[in-house]
């Protein structure tokens, strides 16, 4: 088997090629009495970071062809969403580029804020997240993402910082105001963990062994904190083993967790035409997006006890290996949200209450373009699932600069009860009003 079709059949959907939404009555009638069948208990919502329009098309011509379809393309409810950030001190003004703190807390809190912010409003102010409203209310809740848990978009559910750089406590220059050594909330590892989802899976292992600086664990590390409330685990044996016992912080690296394919990056002078590898460095005990999202949702439902629960997963390698300008890199990290989401939805399907909602923060700096363009930034060359050769433009930014992200607008698609209010064009803030009106609708069901 070649090294083409092994990365395949790696990562294979349970949807066949070629299967869609358009012209199946029966379900369009079965999806839509799901939606109008009640109100939510539990929320999953799906991230993946710089998934734009061009990151899934790339991702799905070399998965299955362009007349394939993912598990992505599954959704009968699909709207787009616009993900513009503001000016810092002048909400009124419009930064049309966003960054994934911005956009992250836009859904996070319902409020528009400056690129960098996490958890706060356009003037620095912490606004209540998502995690924090759900506990309020007595939900279980978790985090999930193969980046850092101190990046912008796991944070922004449960912290509240100026500047995304406050990832720990030795990092705080930016935001000196919550530093906890000056009377503030502390770093983002640090409120995290004293904001306590009942998961939370992930990289940055870094910042939560920096040393707390004030108030009860002055002098011992984020660990010790999170050892007061978590049970710790490492590795993806471990994380098979751990029960619903107590809350669960699972840390797979020290910084984001490794990517699973490797291949060429985008260079000037264009190469051939090349294939994605696995990752040689792949750490053998690293857990994929698919058993982290199974793990957080077995715990959940547990710890959950009938009172609902609210789960984030975050495919956060999509926008680390678009900055770099490596393909495989990105479409390794779409087929594993790929998996990861039809994780979800066989839950959904099987526990019934549970509404799932599938987005991205931004756009990215990947297009396809004709292979006989001269382009004016890099391109790689891949030969895509039938085997006809890919030309991926990357021109966000001058070569040999890390590429940026665009203001496109992206998709959300939904699942399940209430997912008929996901069509058209929205904001990312209007999916903290979804969430939040069904667990209204909730309260008001049950009597409060």
């Amino acid at each position: 088997m070649n090294t083409h079709t092994a990365a395949h059949d790696g990562h294979r959907t349970t949807q066949a090629a070629g299967t869609g939404s358009w012209g199946d009555p029966a379900r369009a009638e079965e999806e839509l009495a799901l939606s109008a069948g009640g109100t939510p208990r539990n929320v999953i919502l799906f991230v993946g970071d710089g998934l734009g329009e061009d990151e899934l098309t790339i991702a799905r011509n070399y998965l299955r062809g362009a007349d394939g379809r993912l598990v992505l393309d599954g959704f009968l409810f699909t709207g787009t969403v616009t993900n513009y950030s503001v000016v810092p001190g002048d909400p009124t003004r419009h930064n049309y580029v966003t960054d994934s703190a911005a956009a992250a807390t836009a859904w996070a809190t319902g409020v528009k804020t400056y690129n960098g912010a996490i958890g706060v409003d356009a003037f620095g102010d912490p606004v209540p997240t998502l995690v924090e409203l759900a506990r309020e209310r007595g939900m279980a809740t978790g985090i999930v993402t193969t980046e850092e848990l101190c990046d912008p978009t796991p944070a922004a559910m449960g912290a509240h910082v100026a500047d995304r750089s406050g990832r720990g406590p030795d990092t705080m220059q930016r935001c000196p105001a919550q530093a906890a050594e000056n009377g503030g909330p502390g770093s983002i590892a640090e409120q995290l963990v004293r904001t306590r989802p009942d998961v939370l899976l992930g990289g940055g292992a870094q910042y939560f062994r920096q040393t707390v600086r004030a108030g009860e664990f002055r002098g011992r590390t984020v660990l010790d904190q999170a050892a007061a409330s978590y049970r710790l685990v490492t590795t993806a044996a471990q994380l098979a083993a751990a029960d619903a016992d107590a809350p669960l912080l699972g840390l797979f690296g020290e910084g984001a967790l490794a990517r699973a394919w490797v291949g060429p990056t985008a260079r000037v002078d264009r190469g051939p035409a090349a294939v994605c590898r696995v990752n040689p460095d792949l750490p053998a005990d690293q857990p994929t997006l698919a058993r982290m999202t199974a793990k957080a949702l077995e715990i959940l439902e547990r710890r959950a006890a009938g009172r609902g629960f609210l789960l984030q997963v975050e495919a956060g390698l999509i926008d680390t290996a678009s900055h770099d300008g490596d393909p495989c890199g990105m479409i390794s990290e779409v087929a594993a949200f790929d998996e990861a989401v039809s994780v979800g939805l066989r839950w959904a399907d099987r526990h019934g209450d549970t509404l799932v909602l599938v987005t991205a923060d931004h756009g990215h700096s990947a297009q396809i373009v004709p292979t006989d363009v001269e382009s004016p930034g890099a391109t790689a060359m891949l030969l895509a699932h039938d085997g006809e050769p890919m030309l991926i433009n990357y021109a966000t930014n001058l070569p040999g600069e890390i590429l940026v992200h665009t203001g496109a607008q992206v998709r959300i698609a939904a699942h399940g009860p209430s997912a008929a209010s996901v069509l058209g064009l929205g904001d990312q803030t209007d999916l903290f009003h979804l969430i939040t009106r069904t667990w209204q609708e909730a309260h008001d069901r049950d009597g409060g």
